[in-house]
């Protein structure tokens, strides 16, 4: 029996794979897999990972012929893990040693559905810790009640996937699927349904992932129309959202997170190509008409002066076709 499946995505990575695998054969244990999806690199990815099947214990290589993005890659894995638990790392990140043996005992331990936890971003030289915002460790709790309050970070603004691990029912209960074709933001969604719809979770303080910023390659750095796709991440999350028991409560939560990422990105809008940004801010323009406008209005009421502006300029914006996303 599996006891653990990393699924790791990797897409032209090739200066930052060799790095990532080095930690994976540092947390190599027999009953552990890793499934190593590379999304179609261009770059020497491919080979890189061709000869880690071969030699990192326990490494499952799968190849793409057409690049799908970070979520359908991570499908890929999930459809092909067989561990009683499952977990995430990026193709440019890597782990302290010993550290799943660590997230394995935590969950075990705790008995529930799932176990988040913090980790140390790298920018350049530069570390620092990110907690999740969730100040009950080692507690197990119902994650619908880390949802709230909207006006503050919580549980579900931690939208790391490989800030954690979860058990296989998730799999079975079609929790732990990403939606297809996603580019970015595809977290969201996902740590959403995992907060509505899980049974139980827990916070502990187990650090050992680094995750790397700053990566030129990534989508965060890049002012294409991929980064878009956050206005299809969201709708999704409002959409469902509505459709929930507690929706009167929770929608307040999810339309100012919402527009808190909107306003995020119009205000360093210079990064984007300039058809790009005309395109962000028709599209923002018509989801903010898209959102239930009572809700709308309460949430920018409770925003800083300069945000609630800055949307409240853009949902005056006259409609233009074609702008829904």
């Amino acid at each position: 029996m599996v006891k653990l499946s990393v699924i790791v995505p990797f897409y032209n990575v090739q200066q930052y794979a060799p790095d990532t695998l080095k930690s994976l054969r540092a947390n190599a244990r027999e009953d552990f897999e890793f499934i190593l999806v590379d999304d179609c690199s261009r770059d020497g990815t491919p080979d890189i990972l061709a000869r880690a099947e071969r030699e990192l214990p326990g490494a499952v290589y799968v190849r793409h012929e057409q690049n799908g993005g970070l979520a359908t890659a991570r499908n890929t894995g999930i459809d092909r893990a067989r561990g009683e638990y499952l977990t995430f790392l990026d193709g440019d990140d890597w782990l302290a040693p010993g550290y799943y043996q660590q997230l394995v005992s935590a969950i075990e331990e705790l008995g529930c559905d799932f176990v988040r936890t913090d980790h140390v971003q790298c920018t350049a030289r530069a570390r620092s810790v990110h907690r999740v915002p969730n100040g009950r460790r080692g507690v197990v709790m119902n994650p619908r009640d880390a949802i709230l309050p909207a006006d503050r970070s919580t549980s579900v603004d931690y939208a790391y996937a490989w800030a954690g691990v979860y058990h296989r029912r998730l799999v079975e209960r079609g929790l732990l699927h990403f939606t297809h074709g996603l580019r970015t933001a595809e977290d969201r969604p996902w740590i959403w349904k995992l907060h509505r719809e899980a049974e139980s979770f827990a916070t502990v303080g187990l650090l050992g992932v680094f995750y790397r910023r700053g990566v030129a390659s990534s989508l965060t750095q890049i002012g294409d129309v991929r980064q878009l796709d956050f206005i299809r991440a969201f709708d999704q999350v409002i959409a469902e959202t509505a459709q929930d028991r507690d929706a009167d409560t929770l929608l307040p939560k999810a339309v100012r997170t919402y527009c808190a990422i909107i306003s995020h990105h119009l205000g360093s809008i210079e990064r984007f190509e300039p058809a790009v940004a005309r395109k962000l801010k028709s599209m923002s323009a018509v989801a903010l008409r898209r959102m239930p406008q009572d809700v709308l209005d309460e949430a920018l009421d409770s925003m800083d002066v300069q945000r609630a502006t800055r949307l409240r300029r853009l949902r005056r914006r006259p409609s233009a076709t074609g702008a829904a996303a």
